[in-house]
């Protein structure tokens, strides 16, 4: 008998903050899902692309991208491209992404473009998670992205600022909490950059974790040169490198996100 396709779970991989790690998080938590078994879809919403290129696909092969999608111009299902990575699937972004507020400009439900062409992809249960690359500002795309989310998953360097760009970024949940969608909730909150030869990376963790006690993921994402360098020769760092430190930090934070939504399924039924 098969299997019953699991809920369609959609994360918006935010921080307003620049230089956390974002997109390194969102590119390899997509590929360790799809490495333990489960279906993703990344979707790349940043107009500088960096997430399409960290997937190795270069600006000439994106003929259909995620502007076509919010415009109306393309179904998201056939906007989804395979990576080399069986499981992963991307939906790639350019520079026009950036002329998307400007062009929506006052129309209708211009905040929900996302939500609304997502709804297709939770009938039919081909993905059982979306990731979804933010840009690292508040503008229509970041709104989009978590009107169209469940949750947020927040990728949090261990440096000095790091609180500060947290506070900005739950402004902007209660925000879009408070007018769009309602049901929008922090999923976790993972450390990245740590470098445990640093006491200021042991402060900011032990301050994040006082502050939102088992939001914040046990796993930590250590700061690793193989992670640095994956992005310049297009693969993820599993692919790159497999052994090294950031390769199996990756693996173990996918693990506990897909243990983190088993118990959430449970808790609900």
């Amino acid at each position: 008998m098969p299997e019953t396709p699991k809920p369609m779970r959609v994360l918006a991989v935010a921080n307003q903050k620049g230089g956390v790690g974002k997109t390194t998080t969102a590119i390899n938590l997509g590929t360790a899902l799809a490495a333990v078994g489960e279906r993703v879809l990344l979707i790349d919403a940043d107009p500088q692309g960096n997430a399409s290129t960290g997937l190795g696909v270069p600006r000439q092969q994106r003929k259909v991208t995620l502007y076509d999608v919010l415009m109306g111009e393309t179904p998201i299902a056939q906007a989804a491209i395979a990576t080399a990575l069986p499981g992963l699937d991307l939906i790639a972004s350019d520079a026009d992404l950036s002329g998307v507020e400007l062009e929506l400009g006052q129309q209708a439900r211009r905040s929900y473009r996302l939500r609304d062409a997502m709804e297709r992809l939770r009938i039919a249960g081909t993905y059982s998670y979306v990731l979804i690359d933010c840009p690292p500002s508040l503008n229509l795309l970041t709104v989009n992205a978590m009107t169209a989310a469940d949750a947020v998953f927040v990728p949090l360097q261990c440096e000095f600022f790091a609180l500060e760009g947290l506070t900005q970024l739950m402004r902007t949940i209660e925000m879009v909490r408070g007018s769009i969608n309602p049901v929008l909730e922090i999923q976790g909150i993972v450390l990245t950059m740590y470098d445990r030869r640093n006491s200021l990376s042991d402060q900011v963790a032990r301050d994040v974790r006082a502050h939102f006690g088992d939001k914040v993921y046990e796993t930590v994402i250590p700061r690793n040169v193989r992670v640095s360098e994956a992005p310049s020769f297009g693969k993820p760092v599993l692919i790159y490198d497999l052994k090294c430190a950031g390769s199996q930090a990756y693996l173990k934070l996918a693990r506990e996100v897909v243990g983190r939504e088993r118990q959430r399924r449970l808790a609900a039924a």
